[in-house]
């Protein structure tokens, strides 16, 4: 009697496939592509925390970016509160990891109450997938999670520009799981070539019937309805000891038979300048030697890398307290609000803000240029 001897083939292309042929003549493939650029998703390993590390209080606003780049909250008539921070806690292979904790609870769900934790990206930086035509591609979504118990809570992919949206629950429990999501290929609408908002991603942790009231269709591309993205989910703000915590988040076209390749690790240097394009902080200093005669003080500032778009002054903070910028006459400070001038994706310049003899301006001047 003779034995089929398990081989296993492994060949080098682009994208490595390892495939362990059995005797009955089944075959198991774990696809690690190493290409660079797969991962769509900015700061998905949660590396980078511009703004702050931790905050409290979060809610009550509608879109807010508080602790990790290029992730935001959205709240709506709920009383929901939570707290919000850059952990360094993960599964293997990652060392940060974004944390929710509920600090107030709403059991009492009203019909438009909604809380979503979300990125978004470019048009312009997803021309690959080819969406709206007939050789559109299928993507995957890949991310790792973990609460303080069981829920089930939803992720939706949606396509801004078209008004469509596919959708799929997904099961969280109190270790550490990698969720996997297959998103078909859409043959309809294409996404705008440009630097404004075409693509989101959406965890939905909390809503009311306006949200959670209608049909569930898992994995499917279909018109973006509110009643829809919601179904089924548990509530974050059901108990203050509810948590969710995520890392890991991969999208990516898919390589085959909706498996995700390996998670796409970028260096920190790498991750912060992409991290730049939408948010960056920058130190100003402005010393005129002599004190001024009633006038403002002005400083221009060079983005490095071009933000997204000309910026907002998001906020200002001085190198002590971290909460002023100041500008000085003599041996005292005095707390001021620099007042931005002119503003373009390559440089801004800021103004003291005050008439009054200063002649030192200085400060940590923060500039958004979020989608």
């Amino acid at each position: 009697m003779s034995l089929l001897k398990v081989n296993t083939i492994r060949h080098s292309t682009a994208s490595s496939d390892a495939i362990t042929l059995a005797s009955d003549g089944t075959a198991t493939a774990k696809i690690t592509n190493n290409l660079s650029n797969r991962n769509l998703i900015i700061n998905g390993a949660m590396q980078v925390a511009q703004r702050a590390t931790s905050k409290t209080g979060i809610g009550g606003s509608a879109v807010e970016y508080s602790t990790v780049d290029r992730w935001y909250t959205y709240s709506a008539n709920t009383a929901g509160r939570h707290t919000e921070t850059q952990e360094s806690d993960g599964p293997a292979g990652f060392a940060n990891s974004m944390k929710f904790a509920c600090t107030t609870a709403d059991t009492s769900i009203a019909s438009n109450e909604l809380f979503l934790i979300g990125t978004k990206l470019e048009g312009q930086d997803l021309q690959q997938i080819k969406k709206g035509t007939s050789d559109a591609e299928k993507l995957v979504l890949s991310f790792h999670v973990k609460g303080n118990a069981n829920a089930t809570y939803m992720c939706a992919v949606l396509d801004l520009d078209n008004g469509r949206m596919s959708t799929k629950q997904f099961a969280v429990t109190s270790s550490w799981n990698k969720i996997t999501i297959a998103i078909p290929a859409d043959t309809t609408g294409a996404f705008d070539d440009d630097n404004a908002n075409s693509l989101a991603v959406f965890f939905y942790l909390h809503g009311g019937s306006d949200f959670t009231g209608g049909t569930y269709t898992a994995s499917t591309w279909q018109t973006s309805t509110d009643a829809n993205r919601a179904v089924g989910i548990s509530s974050f703000f059901d108990s203050t000891s509810r948590t969710f915590q995520f890392t890991g988040m991969q999208l990516e076209i898919d390589q085959g038979s909706g498996v995700a390749t390996d998670f796409e690790h970028r260096s920190y240097g790498d991750e912060l300048a992409r991290c730049q394009r939408y948010y960056q902080k920058a130190w100003v200093y402005t010393y005129t030697g002599t004190t001024g005669s009633n006038g403002k003080f002005y400083e221009s500032v060079q983005f490095k890398p071009e933000m997204r778009a000309a910026p907002t002054l998001a906020a200002d903070y001085d190198t002590n307290n971290e909460n002023d910028f100041e500008t000085r006459t003599g041996a005292s400070w005095d707390t001021t609000t620099p007042v931005l001038v002119i503003a373009q994706e390559e440089g801004a310049s800021l103004s003291s803000g005050s008439t009054n003899n200063f002649n030192f301006m200085k400060g940590i001047a923060h500039f958004s240029a979020e989608l």
